[in-house]
């Protein structure tokens, strides 16, 4: 029989069968892990298939059908590890604050590569449009016109007074969506609101460290109707990119993608190489020097290959 994988944490699991009846399941004995070298073997959004143990009322995953894509992650800044946050995902919403809690471009950045990289439409978010101040605005409309300019999609909406929200609705359907940001940008309360019946529990921000408190500990896949799904995943601090070269990460920065064949050297970094058409770019400002910031970190102090 076959299943999706609704919710997975890490030891146990649940399924939607074909009638989208949620199953607990667990995996096979001797499940094979060819090649898996993540954390977890089986994750949120992964097609599978099962036998029905009668007798313990549980789904028992046996194999585990190719992916189309999946996002990923270290497990933390330090370890060798990555995990698999969620497969299958025709859309990627980072959602995004200017503040409470200030969400970092180098944050958003690194999403959009890892975006890019497995071939998932992204689709930024600016929420908490209503507690703004001037001065927040300026820098909501810089990032705005920035991200616009790659081109990226983005939308501004406030979960609290339901602004952008329709839009939003509208961007999400007949697809399976990724929810993903810091810890208190509100993804939640977001996805409680396109769909209230699912009550997602949500924290509001604890005054104390304006970080957010962790209330999602799980990635978890919701039906909103019956072919949009929305993955809630849980708040990250940072976001550790993995399996990407040096050489290889300006493909994933689409403005400096288009300039590389203008390179005068066909392995050039877009640092300080001779005949580089990227500074030239950055220098003449037909780039946007904080993306360049952006691509210039990641290269730094990723330990993009394993």
């Amino acid at each position: 029989m076959i299943g999706i994988v609704k919710k997975s944490t890490g030891s146990s699991y649940e399924l939607w069968d074909e009638n989208y009846n949620v199953l607990n399941a667990s995996l096979k004995g001797k499940f094979k892990m060819d090649g898996i070298k993540s954390t977890n073997p089986i994750a949120v959004g992964d097609k599978v298939s099962y036998t029905w143990d009668e007798q313990h009322q549980i789904a028992i995953i046996d194999q585990l059908f190719s992916r189309k894509n999946y996002i990923i992650r270290k497990s933390n800044n330090l370890s060798k590890q990555t995990h698999i946050i969620a497969s299958n995902i025709d859309l990627m919403v980072i959602v995004a604050t200017i503040t409470s809690p200030r969400t970092s471009q180098g944050f958003i950045d690194r999403l959009l590569v890892t975006a890019e990289a497995y071939g998932i439409d992204p689709l930024i978010v600016f929420n908490k449009k209503d507690i703004l101040d001037a001065d927040d605005e300026v820098i909501l409309q810089r990032n705005i016109n920035m991200y616009a300019g790659i081109p990226y999609p983005t939308i501004i909406v406030s979960a609290l007074n339901g602004e952008g929200m329709a839009m939003l609705k509208e961007l999400l359907q007949h697809k399976i969506t990724l929810f993903t940001g810091h810890s208190g940008a509100g993804k939640s309360t977001l996805i409680n609101k396109l769909n209230p019946e699912l009550n997602i529990k949500s924290n509001s921000i604890s005054t104390y460290s304006d970080k957010g408190k962790h209330t999602t500990t799980f990635a978890e896949m919701y039906k909103i109707n019956k072919d949009t799904f929305l993955i809630d995943t849980p708040g990250i601090k940072e976001f550790g990119i993995v399996d990407i070269s040096k050489e290889e990460l300006g493909q994933y920065f689409p403005e400096i993608n288009a300039l590389r064949n203008a390179c005068k050297f066909n392995n050039c970094l877009h640092i300080n190489e001779p005949g580089c058409a990227v500074i030239s770019a950055l220098n003449n400002k037909l780039i946007n020097s904080n993306r360049y910031h952006s691509y210039m970190s990641i290269l730094k102090n990723e330990d993009t290959h394993h």
